[in-house]
């Protein structure tokens, strides 16, 4: 259910961060209630909630002559983390440029997968040193991010994609990162399989992943 009083409590809030940020020094509850025309504690409530969201500083300031120290407010500085985001846009834009480098682009798009895919693995857990365990561990991280994988013989049913709209309109880059993510993370589980090849909308509702075992490491290479 909607609060019919966000509105309202949203432009309040936004008056009062606009006082504090355009006073010439630090400023109290009471000058700032008078200054709006409101209630001080409508002033204090609103002040509480721009601390807590890095807007407002708070501070104590000591008395000019004889009395207590009051308690002031000045901008913190920084934008405003209030407004609207649009990650979906960034992740357009930078997706995009990756398909305008075609086959060096998929090749970036793989290789920042698989060290994203790396860093999600948990290094304190110790080498997945059979098939099974690989494909339990990778199964569960793939799920983690909201992939709904399912196990199948040699490979992972992918039912859900995080970035369906982005893998509709640049699918070789998103289906890279994808693929590097999976081997990146059985590289760093130390696994005997790998990702050998992504097969997008393999059905009309999934995505597969093939896996293969991975060759035998040349001497003295690092696991």
């Amino acid at each position: 259910m909607v609060d019919a009083a966000e509105p309202v409590r949203g432009a309040r809030r936004r008056a009062v961060l606009d006082a504090v940020r355009d006073a010439a020094e630090p400023r109290g509850v009471e000058e700032l209630a008078g200054a709006l025309g409101v209630h001080a504690n409508t002033v204090r409530f609103h002040l509480d909630a721009l601390v807590a969201e890095g807007a407002v500083s708070r501070r104590t300031q000591a008395p000019a002559g004889r009395g207590r120290p009051r308690t002031v407010y000045t901008g913190a500085p920084g934008m405003d983390r209030g407004g609207a985001r649009g990650y979906r846009l960034l992740a357009q834009v930078l997706v995009g440029g990756l398909a305008a480098k075609d086959a060096q682009g998929r090749g970036d798009a793989e290789a920042a997968g698989r060290a994203w895919g790396g860093f999600l693995v948990d290094a304190a857990q110790p080498p997945a040193t059979t098939g099974a365990t690989a494909v339990a561990r990778l199964t569960a991280l793939l799920a983690d991010l909201g992939f709904e994988p399912a196990a199948e013989r040699g490979a992972i049913r992918l039912r859900h994609c995080p970035f369906l709209e982005l893998a509709e309109e640049h699918g070789q880059v998103v289906c890279s990162v994808h693929l590097g993510l999976m081997r990146g993370a059985l590289a760093a589980m130390d696994a005997p399989l790998t990702a050998d090849r992504l097969e997008p909308f393999a059905a009309p509702d999934s995505c597969l992943a093939r896996l293969a075992p991975v060759g035998p490491r040349p001497e003295g290479a690092p696991r």
